[in-house]
């Protein structure tokens, strides 16, 4: 599961950095915005995984076991 997590926030990284260098050289508007939507999602993934909850325990603790 640390994997798949690292995995997901690494590929929001290189979406955000992809974004970038479209709306800079090519200065196009939909696919970075898409782009920019799509590592917007990923992280929110991540954070529903990794924070932790009323209970005080975050679900990809509880996916561990």
């Amino acid at each position: 599961m640390d994997m798949a997590l690292s995995l997901l926030m690494l590929g929001a990284l290189v979406l955000l950095a992809g974004a970038l260098y479209l709306w800079r050289s090519r200065n196009e508007r939909q696919r970075p915005l898409l782009m920019v939507l799509l590592a917007m999602i990923m992280l929110v993934n991540v954070g529903i995984w990794t924070l932790p909850d009323a209970s005080g325990e975050a679900p990809v603790a509880r996916a561990d076991r």
